[in-house]
């Protein structure tokens, strides 16, 4: 008996980790329209999130699959792990990146709402705990629903690389380049080691006329949707369409850098996210 009542109070105290988030914002004129808590240990919700495969994007290091994605004690994990083995893609004396590389050396996730849950305007926000160790590069982004990259516009939360948070927006320039608006603030000047050892919340809000970007409160970044207009005549404005979030820990690759004497498995930790709306 004593022991059934002891896993009946744990458990409640999982499923009332964040029992009164639903009033937060009230004051303001928001309610929540989805949230996911991470309260249930093991694979996630298939209502929610999908995963990425293989290597994706920007020439990073690893090999994206969906086991290094998983709950426990009440938050989502996403680990980076050194993990040699052959690439499947591979092809001898090919200038592809994603196939010129004889080995897999390091696998991680990338999570995604696409045709699952999407969204135009709102409040995003999330609580997380990241690892700023050299190399690695952890994103809370979204991206439009409609057109190719960067025209259906990208919003990066958080990033982060090379001591740096980043807040940044990109549409599409005349040359259908990324036209970025971006913010940096060094993990130095909020505290260093001390700072990446905790839990922060990251927050957008995006309405009609402007996107602002924050971390605890502080506003990293402001932008006129009239700013994001895409300029390579594409019919639809990339910030007035539905966006859909994606979670990832990258590593090395463009912007990632060298990983030096990063230590693995790592992780990148999410208590929750959740989309308000007026």
């Amino acid at each position: 008996m004593y022991t059934f009542i002891l896993a009946w109070f744990f458990q409640s105290c999982v499923v009332k980790k964040h029992i009164d988030f639903p009033s937060q914002y009230l004051p303001e004129g928001y309610r929540l329209v989805w949230n996911d808590e991470f309260n249930t240990n093991g694979t996630l919700d298939p209502a929610n999130w999908s995963y990425e495969e293989g290597f994706v994007r920007n020439e990073e290091l690893q090999w994206y699959q969906k086991e290094n994605a998983f709950i426990k004690n009440g938050n989502l994990i996403i680990e980076a792990r050194r993990d040699k083995r052959a690439n499947p893609l591979f092809v001898a004396g090919s200038n592809s990146w994603r196939k010129n590389r004889e080995y897999i050396n390091y696998t991680s996730a990338c999570i995604i709402t696409k045709g699952l849950q999407e969204f135009q305007y709102g409040r995003f926000e999330m609580r997380g705990k990241i690892n700023t160790s050299p190399g690695l590069w952890p994103a809370f982004w979204t991206l439009g629903v409609k057109q190719d990259w960067p025209a259906n516009g990208e919003i990066d939360i958080m990033e982060y690389y090379k001591g740096k948070l980043l807040a940044n927006i990109a549409s599409a320039g005349k040359n259908g380049k990324p036209k970025w608006f971006s913010r940096t603030k060094s993990v130095d000047s909020l505290g260093g080691k001390e700072w990446s050892a905790k839990f922060h919340v990251w927050r957008m809000d995006w309405d009609e006329t402007e996107i602002s970007l924050f971390v605890d409160g502080q506003l990293l970044n402001k932008v006129l949707l009239t700013s994001l207009q895409n300029e390579n005549n594409a019919v639809i404005h990339p910030f007035k369409q539905k966006h859909y979030i994606l979670f990832d820990l990258a590593l090395g690759g463009m912007n990632g850098g060298d990983l030096g004497d990063t230590k693995f498995p790592n992780r990148m930790e999410i208590d929750y996210v959740r989309v308000y709306q007026k």
